[in-house]
């Protein structure tokens, strides 16, 4: 008897209307969120999600990821987009198929635990404006962080799905911190504050095949009354055989993309694995003509735009390494965008060795945002500004606010001395915490709106605000119209997004700049005789414009007699270069944000003060005067970007 005929399977499977399967596999789309969150930097577009909206609310998926992450941050700070706005506009066109949103617990879509009027105030807006399956998790699998959005969600009546992350410190799943037991008993914790579903977070791709079928078996059997969910990026290339055996231990739901937003930092795609359980028990019963034809859309209509924000410049489409360093796909991107900014992009290596090193100090805590970026900027820091006698030398603020207990509890006790050195100074006392992080928090919102003012319109602008203040309020004057906002946050057309990949390609080849015509030889031509590499070679020049006269130049005025050029736009006041003998400056020892001047101009400070709050990958750097002395020059203000090696404040 062939393998067809076992299985059942006629043309008619090919259908969705073919007979349901015993226990069909229930399927999370994550094409809108953590698709293009992994591969196109979370550059996605609203307006290139509507094309396949209602296609994919025709699918019968379990549930489609369409917020959260980091897309709350990088649609106003990046896109111009209104987060809430694309809430409320995709369920307009999904009507039928449930939202799920990723909840970062007392983080919400931010990078630090926020205070309890806000967080309760985000949930119950996330669900008026459209959300239904909250996937809540804890950077430190810290379930105390759930203590204010759990009961919020259930108020709201809104399906709560608690988050294991799952992280390693051996190769596989053992060893003395994560175990299985470790992983049951937060399944455990979870079924107790009512975890209407249960999902396994793997952020790096690091759980093998007969891991989670172990792991799957375990906790299925601890808590048999909770779905089961699965969520494993294909980075390392073990996902889509992962999700095979997690099928055979009877996992309930998994998360894929789309085949054009799947793979490499992705997801696996939903197609192989439709075809692989067809006319099997747990069949998902999808059409996948259905599918070919979304597909076709985003392939032609919607990728053109996004091409080039595509790491290309590997063949493979998977990172072995990933099982080396443990580092998830957005976090590795990250600390490669900040080395290649800085010029020291040939330190990765170093940042490599150094990486497990500052996570087992920082008490092993799961790399997931925000505690990813939390160790792979301090481990940036670490290797660019610490020296043979000091580690630690420039501790971002994140560290210290960990340190402190503000996080949570870690796995393991953070480093006695790291920590030490951390809270030397910290504003709120310099020995750490063991409540709920969020007990010591004030409220927030009062002063945000008092702050923000009338420029906050509604209670959703007020919460963006809340969650993001330098940015956010930058993009409510955009919103508003009180600024105009700047080309690179504007929509590209189809045309456009083709041109640059064209570009791009044209560059690769050399072709991009036109070859200009050869002129014709004139009298003028010299001749030279150039040796490389002992080969000889003869060549003539001709200067443009016939033979150079010499002429006398005069001495060039002085600086400050040179008439000023009118700006073409706001700008920073100049600050006399870093080696200037009028002063000692602060310069931006990375490019980044700034968040805050923390003195003014005529006030007296002490070597050691803190004067600037730069921001680089969304971790706060505590910039200090060297010398004591009075400020003198403030070149920048809130919200601005700037360059490595940027004059910022001068001390005099």
């Amino acid at each position: 008897m062939s393998e067809h005929s076992q299985l059942n399977i006629t043309a008619m499977d090919y259908r969705k209307d073919r007979p349901a399967a015993a226990n069909p596999l229930k399927i999370m789309d994550v094409t809108l969120r953590d698709g293009h969150q992994s591969l196109f930097a979370t550059r996605g577009r609203t307006e290139d999600m509507l094309p396949v909206a209602e296609l994919l609310d025709e699918v019968g998926f379990w549930a489609i990821e369409t917020w959260g992450g980091a897309t709350f941050d990088t649609m106003h700070r990046y896109l111009n987009e209104d987060p809430w706005e694309r809430l409320r506009t995709l369920k307009k066109h999904i009507r039928k198929t449930p939202f799920s949103m990723l909840l970062r617990g007392q983080n919400l879509v931010g990078y630090r635990n926020y205070a309890d009027d806000v967080a309760e105030a985000f949930v119950a807006r996330a669900a008026e404006n459209g959300m239904d399956i909250f996937r809540t998790f804890d950077a430190l699998n810290d379930y105390r962080n759930f203590e204010t959005v759990v009961p919020a969600i259930k108020k709201a009546g809104k399906h709560f799905q608690g988050c294991i992350c799952y992280t390693m410190t051996e190769p596989r799943l053992g060893g003395e911190v994560y175990t299985l037991d470790y992983y049951v008993e937060r399944a455990r914790a979870l079924e107790a504050i009512g975890a209407d579903s249960i999902c396994i977070k793997d952020m790096a791709g690091l759980i093998a095949p007969y891991d989670a079928y172990a792991l799957i078996r375990a906790i299925k059997q601890a808590v048999p009354s909770v779905p089961l969910h699965l969520h494993s990026h294909f980075t390392s290339g073990m996902a889509s055989m992962t999700q095979l055996k997690a099928v055979e231990a009877g996992v309930d739901i998994l998360d894929t993309c789309m085949s054009p937003y799947a793979y490499r930092t992705s997801h696996p795609a939903l197609e192989p694995l439709v075809m692989s359980l067809l006319g099997t028990d747990r069949d998902t019963g999808f059409d996948i003509r259905a599918l070919a034809a979304i597909n076709e859309v985003l392939e032609k209509d919607v990728v053109p735009k996004y091409r080039h924000l595509l790491d290309e410049n590997r063949l493979s489409v998977i990172d072995i390494n990933v099982l080396l360093h443990q580092t998830p796909g957005g976090m590795l991107s990250n600390l490669v965008n900040q080395l290649r900014e800085m010029d020291a992009l040939d330190k990765l290596d170093e940042v490599f060795r150094e990486l497990p090193r500052v996570r087992r100090e920082l008490g092993q805590i799961p790399l997931v945002t925000p505690t990813s970026q939390i160790v792979g900027i301090q481990t940036v820091n670490n290797v660019l500004f610490d020296t043979p006698e000091e580690r630690y030398k420039m501790i971002t603020a994140q560290v210290k606010d960990l340190c402190f207990g503000l996080y949570g509890k870690t796995a393991t006790p953070i480093d006695p001395e790291v920590q030490a050195k951390a809270l030397q100074g910290y504003p709120r006392g310099e020995e750490p915490i063991s409540c709920r992080a969020a007990e010591v928090l004030e409220p927030e919102l009062e002063k945000a709106a008092a702050e923000i003012g009338d420029l906050a319109r509604d209670q959703d602008d007020l919460l963006l605000y809340a969650l993001y203040p330098v940015t956010g309020r930058k993009f409510l004057r955009w919103k508003y119209g009180l600024e105009n906002p700047p080309a690179e946050v504007l929509a590209r057309s189809l045309e456009e997004g083709r041109k640059v990949v064209s570009d791009i390609e044209k560059a690769k080849s050399g072709l991009l700049v036109e070859k200009p015509q050869t002129p014709e030889k004139g009298e003028n031509f010299r001749s030279f005789n150039v040796f490389v590499d002992n080969e000889y070679f003869r060549i003539e020049v001709e200067e443009e414009g016939g033979v150079p006269q010499l002429r006398s130049v005069p001495h060039a005025a002085p600086l400050n007699a040179m008439p000023a050029r009118k700006p073409s736009a706001p700008a920073r006041k100049a600050a006399p270069p870093a080696d200037s003998a009028e002063g000692a400056a602060i310069t931006a020892p990375m490019p980044g944000l700034i968040v805050r001047t923390e003195k003014r101009v005529g006030e007296a400070v002490a070597a050691g003060d803190t004067v600037v709050i730069l921001e680089a990958m969304k971790m706060e750097n505590a910039l200090k005067a060297q010398v004591s002395g009075t400020i003198k020059a403030i070149n920048c203000q809130s919200g601005d970007n700037v360059r490595k090696g940027e004059v910022l404040v001068l001390v005099e």
